[in-house]
């Protein structure tokens, strides 16, 4: 199934207004203009939890019109095509695609398709697709991303409000002991620093300790990484149920789009 619409509340319609800066409009990535974003979100039966989320940077030709850009890196656990000449040359030429661990190649591929059909002078052409591992709300090994499933994230990417949550590439992701996914925001400097728009889109799946604007929740609600072996205990003794300290969330991915007008 395809998502394209958020039903769950912000954070701030909560009264929780975490950072100093006045947030855009959209308080998403695309208040950039030009900057659109499209989910295909796909959940079957009890062992697929996937997806894939594609930014698209600009209403005109990418390949043609392509972007400054540059990469750095976290922990250097992610699986990314695209990086290294993006790294050498500076410029972006295609969407930027997220999805899981196992199914960059085929977003790789999708990327490659979705150019040559655009454009009839595409011949060396450069995609960008990263992941986050899913593999513990989803069989990665079904291989259930295909191809036309990221081409049809892309052809989805809408300007507006940004579907968050569990949608797109974030449908199997967890973090900091709790379900995660994907997430947007956006902050805007004032005159004296040039009134510059920066928006984020983040598939977060990684470990720690949950903080909301500087509570350290996940301590207060005993989720959080380390904790059986903190407090001595035996996770066994209760079945291994809702171990919050899985090696895959000690460390983990976070993969982050930055734009900026």
């Amino acid at each position: 199934m395809t998502s394209t619409a958020s039903d769950r509340c912000r954070i701030r319609e909560l009264g929780i207004t975490p950072g100093v800066l006045p947030i855009g409009s959209l308080n998403a990535i695309t208040d950039l203009p030009g900057v659109r974003v499209g989910h295909v979100t796909i959940i079957e039966g009890e062992s697929i939890r996937t997806g894939v989320t594609a930014v698209v940077p600009h209403d005109g030709s990418i390949f043609h019109e392509k972007l400054h850009a540059g990469y750095a890196v976290g922990n250097g656990h992610g699986k990314c095509t695209g990086l290294i000449q993006i790294g050498e040359i500076g410029l972006l030429e295609t969407p930027i695609v997220l999805t899981n661990t196992l199914a960059v190649g085929t977003a790789a591929q999708a990327i490659v398709r979705w150019t040559i059909d655009q454009h009839d002078d595409a011949r060396s052409i450069n995609p960008v697709a990263g992941e986050c591992s899913d593999r513990k709300l989803s069989d990665m090994r079904a291989l259930r991303v295909t191809e036309d499933d990221v081409i049809r994230a892309i052809n989805a990417a809408e300007a507006g409000p940004v579907a968050e949550g569990c949608v797109g590439g974030g449908t199997g992701t967890t973090a900091l002991g709790f379900k995660a996914g994907m997430g947007t925001s956006s902050r805007v400097l004032p005159a004296s620093l040039g009134g510059w728009t920066v928006g984020a889109l983040v598939q977060a799946n990684y470990g720690g300790v949950l903080s909301i604007d500087g509570r350290r929740l996940g301590e207060q609600l005993g989720r959080y990484s380390f904790r059986d072996e903190i407090e001595g205990i035996d996770s066994e003794s209760r079945g291994g149920a809702d171990r919050d300290t899985d090696p895959d969330q000690r460390g983990g991915s976070c993969m982050i789009v930055l734009a900026t007008d």
